[in-house]
């Protein structure tokens, strides 16, 4: 291994010193000089036989498969090829393309109602008015704002605009399979819902009420309140499931907060829920990955589980597409029907929205006040038309469309509306620019309106964290400023975003005193995920970062896009929360009428390796023929199916693999993850896989405070090393835990401590996973080679190589890539060869998590996937799928 030295702020080599060398003195990261630990022999991993999954498939057995593992080797010598070629699996294409055509069935199932009281007479269950436990004494508070707080517990809760129709949600429940809610952010649907389902009685006998959240804060934070209006202790009555964090009692919990993936993820041990009375989908509109394959796995439970109750809970008006979609009456009798719908009026107040003139940062009001900003009419047929105008990305994501190639973005900071349309140059007139800078837009508006108008809290939603720190450092100095000038009201800025370590998220949900205004700078989890009392004026940018997957390069990034109308008008409702309010939208009311009416669901932009991989593991053999509320790309399932094939998880014939595909399917994590995890115990070099797999599940290790920027990057180069950005991380690990997970050590090393933290208990839970399968435990005692053959017996598809034009270029199809600026590689000398976990795009198309690679390495560990080439230059020998 080589060591990094830190003189001057470079990485430079230092021939035989292991990475561990930097964590041998207790109080410094200076290297040492320590002998490398001689080769060790491949430990092979003898597959053992699993029994095939008890799924959903059309026949039982269906998943039962054959071992098909990929071809390593024998491991000898190799020469370094000219250049390396990748050569997609004709066999898969040859059986899979004709299913591409097949048609999803209309599935029903006769409905057995039963017995239940009607709204007005007495029924089972606690009444509202009995007593409960102190909350103080149950050791669970929520710090969750509560502008009722001086009330009673079941004061409260009546107060909420759904205790109204209490009686008519338990009606509906017991007389229809699926129950559509539509109900804005705070009418307390997600809070009282699944108590209502309790107190009637729903979760006698050992049943479970199950809540589903796309977000994990949300999981968390309702869990903590229901448990403080049950009077009970977090994890027993009340409980949450999200990945890695599992706060539940299998023989006490009752109502049970999870989130969609985590739901997915158990019906792999229990198809049917059969613990399960009631399934409540909330935040469906937020359509994400797994809330769209959790709804078509419903559909599926639904024909053998009658009894089933199914509730999905919608802040928008897209009611009607989910009681189509779960509507099992193939009559035309509407009283058959098995599904219905039943809306619930918030305390929505009138808010003013205010647009931008064009090219000036001046407010002209819209023609109307807003006091309802989430009914909004469903896309119309001019959807197309509107994709093709916001450019032709967007045409990937419509359904079965085979996508162009995804362009390059321009130079420069690229968030403005110029550079969104510079993807596809749209057939009108293409949009001026109102604000250049929407960044340095948003804190000139927030401090305007910290200035001239009246009490209230301000939130500002931007794309992602880093526009949200910029946001937040410059706001927190621009009120320092304003503290000097003796302004008696102050400003309390704090930041909001998924990645977030929980206790600082927390924070936004906290009162202040009458003389500070809270400004909170948020992404898009602010919009519906989670609701913040006191808000009086919404700063809306106009744009969403979202994950978007292309599958002709096979790069999913993230994008920065305009917002939907939908998203738009979530935004501004949050401002009519507790009394009238004010939206102020940084680009014009024109530009408004131009945006799509809702946002393409995820299931339509993402790599569906993950999808198919649970779906297969459930027994669902033909994923062309699952119910897909929203059908992804054809060309998406090809490319997923693809990857599958090569990592060893289906076989040719697009089968599970047995035990390779059932052990992948098993982890919580990315195919590519897991099959690194499975590799590690050949390599010899488990343990340090293990703390590498689990550092990369964490966002933010690295802290850099912006008034001790240098210090910060100081301390953080220390642990890199000239391999890349895994064995860096792995650095960190092992540092963190030689120091006994000192957080003041962390603090020193500006280190995020909770982070490294949850660290420690991931990699617990995936080594669970490793001795469940067998994996030996070895470590191969500072040596680099195995860990990063190793990783790229996992990451074999990301793969790159430096090009003469100063960019890299992916070996699939000699796209251009360069490495972020956070990689411990960036302004380094360029490695020839890399590998990377993901893609992101800002200016530029950016590897993140970059290690570098021989490229023997490829055709050694990865033989069926690549091929030696016969000359310099890169070029893809790639088969198009969509020519045949």
């Amino acid at each position: 291994m080589r060591e990094a030295s830190h003189k001057d702020g470079k990485i430079s080599k230092h021939p035989g010193v292991p990475w561990v060398t930097s964590l041998q003195t207790a109080n410094s990261l200076t290297p040492e000089a320590t002998p490398v630990a001689p080769d060790m022999k491949k430990t092979c991993l003898k597959p053992q036989a699993a029994s095939p999954p008890i799924g959903l498939g059309e026949e039982a057995g269906s998943c039962g498969q054959t071992l098909s593992e990929s071809n390593h080797g024998n491991g000898g010598p190799m020469t370094t090829p000219r250049s390396v070629t990748w050569s997609s699996p004709a066999a898969l294409r040859s059986g899979l393309l004709p299913a591409l055509l097949a048609f999803h069935p209309k599935m029903a199932a006769p409905v057995g109602p039963m017995k239940f009281w009607k709204p007005g007479t007495d029924g089972p269950g606690v009444n509202l008015s009995e007593e409960r436990q102190s909350p103080a004494e149950s050791g669970c508070v929520s710090v969750i704002y509560n502008p009722y707080v001086s009330l009673s517990i079941e004061q409260q809760r009546q107060k909420l605009p759904v205790f109204k129709l209490r009686n008519h949600i338990l009606y509906l429940v017991e007389n229809y399979q699926t129950l559509v809610i539509v109900g804005e952010t705070g009418c307390g649907k997600s809070t009282q819902i699944p108590q209502y389902l309790m107190e009637a009685g729903w979760t006698a006998e050992g049943r479970i009420v199950g809540v589903t959240q796309p977000r994990r804060v949300a999981c968390v934070s309702i869990a903590g309140r229901v448990a403080e209006e049950r009077g009970a202790l977090l994890g027993h009555e009340v409980g949450y499931c999200i990945r890695f964090d599992d706060c539940t009692d299998p023989q006490a919990t009752r109502i049970k907060f999870l989130t969609d993936g985590m739901l997915v993820r158990e019906m792999m041990a229990d198809p049917l829920l059969t613990r399960y009375s009631v399934i409540m989908l909330d935040e469906a509109h937020e359509r994400t990955l797994y809330t769209d394959i959790a709804i078509g796995l419903l559909k599926k439970v639904q024909k053998k589980r009658g009894d089933l109750r199914l509730i999905v809970a919608s802040a928008t008006l897209d009611a009607e597409k989910f009681r189509d979609f779960f509507n099992q009456n193939e009559t035309s009798d509407p009283s058959k029907d098995t599904s219905m719908i039943l809306t619930v009026e918030g305390r929505t107040f009138p808010v003013d929205v205010f647009y931008i003139q064009r090219r000036r940062l001046q407010w002209r009001r819209a023609s109307g006040t807003f006091p309802r900003p989430l009914l909004h009419r469903p896309a119309g047929a001019d959807f197309r038309r509107v994709l093709r105008g916001l450019g032709g990305i967007f045409m990937l994501f419509l359904p079965w469309n085979l996508s162009p190639p995804l362009p390059p973005p321009q130079k420069g900071y690229g968030q403005t509306w110029q550079h969104l349309h510079a993807l596809s140059p749209p057939p009108q007139k293409e949009m001026d620019s109102p604000v250049p800078d929407y960044v340095k837009s948003t804190v000139e508006t927030v401090m305007k309106i910290h200035q001239t108008e009246g009490d209230g809290d301000i939130l500002a939603f931007l794309t992602g964290q880093e526009e949200v720190e910029t946001v937040v450092s410059m706001l927190i100095e621009q009120a320092r400023i304003l503290a000097r000038t003796g302004m008696k009201k102050h400003l309390r800025v704090l930041p909001m975003y998924a990645g977030l370590p929980a206790s600082e998220q927390m924070k936004v949900f906290e009162r202040v005193s009458h003389n500070v205004r809270k400004v909170i700078v948020a992404t898009n989890i602010a919009e519906t995920s989670i609701t913040i009392n006191g808000i009086s004026f919404v700063i809306d940018c106009g744009f969403v970062k979202l994950r978007a997957y292309n599958p002709k390069t096979a790069i999913e990034c993230l994008v920065v896009v305009p917002v939907s109308k939908a998203s738009a008008n979530q935004r501004a409702g949050r401002a009519g929360r507790n009394h009238s309010g004010k939206c102020y939208r940084l680009y014009t009311e024109e530009d408004f009428e131009k945006l799509p009416q809702s946002t393409i669901p995820e299931m339509q932009r993402s790599n569906l390796a993950p999808v198919i991989l649970q779906l297969k593991a459930l027994g669902i053999d033909n994923v062309l023929r699952f119910p897909f509320l929203s059908p992804p790309p054809a060309q998406s399932m090809v490319q997923a199916l693809e990857l599958l094939y090569a990592l060893g998880g289906l076989d040719k014939y697009c089968r599970l693999t047995e035990p390779l595909g059932i052990r992948i399917a098993e982890f919580p994590l990315n195919p590519m993850f897991a099959k690194m995890l499975l590799e590690s115990g050949n390599f010899g070099c488990s343990q340090e896989i293990l703390s590498i797999a689990a550092m990369m599940q964490i966002q933010n290790i690295f802290i850099i405070p912006p008034n001790q920027k240098s210090q910060a990057i100081r301390e953080h180069r220390k642990f890199a090393v000239e391999e890349g950005d895994h064995l860096t991380m792995l650095n960190v690990y092992e540092a963190f835990i030689k120091h006994n997970k000192s957080s003041q050590w962390c603090q020193d090393h500006f280190l995020n401590y909770k982070g490294l933290v949850r660290a420690t208990a991931v990699r617990e839970q995936l080594k669970k996973l490793l001795v469940k399968f067998k994996v030996p435990k070895k470590s191969c005692e500072g040596d680099p080679d195995p860990v990063l053959r190793c990783i790229v017996s996992g990451f074999f598809a990301n793969a790159a190589r430096f090009h003469s034009t100063g960019a890299y270029r992916t070996i699939r199809d000699d796209h251009e890539l360069h490495i972020h600026p956070t990689s411990v590689l960036y302004a380094e000398k360029p490695p020839r060869w890399v590998v990377y976990n993901e893609v992101i795009q800002t200016s530029k198309y950016y590897m993140r998590d970059v290690t570098t690679i021989e490229s023997a390495w490829l055709l050694e560990l990865a033989p069926h996937f690549y091929q030696q080439g016969t000359h310099l230059s890169l070029k893809a020998k790639r088969t198009k799928v969509d020519d045949h």
